[in-house]
């Protein structure tokens, strides 16, 4: 990345130099402890609280999934190109990205299941 305003020394490592648009009731800047008793913004991930405190493989990861884990400002997830992209400079991400190249993942999407066998026909090649 070119020396710019997304490089500013005075951001967090984790932050990015967001647009105007993106700032207005993004959340605290500070960090803040979670519903779950954990402090979200330190870069520590490491309150007593915290599963990955805890963690086992009877651990169900989804405990750390959902908003209430990701700092609205400070979070690694917004140094890659395309957040990078979309957030300091606008531009959105291109469509299809995230597609499978060789699966239609939403095949029969909104069908009825039906109860007979043929609900465990394979997805045609």
């Amino acid at each position: 990345m070119g020396k710019g305003k997304e490089d500013d020394p005075s951001l967090d490592p984790f932050e990015i130099s967001f647009l105007p648009e993106f700032r207005e009731g993004r959340g605290p800047r500070e960090p803040f402890v979670n519903e779950h008793g954990v402090v979200i913004g330190d870069h520590d991930y490491d309150s007593p609280n915290s599963p990955l405190n805890e963690w086992s493989t009877d651990t169900d990861p989804a405990v750390m999934a959902g908003d209430q884990w990701v700092h609205p400002f400070k979070d690694i997830g917004f140094q890659t190109a395309e957040n990078r992209d979309y957030f300091e400079r606008g531009i959105a991400p291109r469509a299809g990205i995230f597609m499978h190249q060789d699966k239609n993942s939403a095949y029969r999407a909104g069908d009825p299941v039906p109860d007979t066998e043929e609900a465990s026909q394979k997805q045609p090649e």
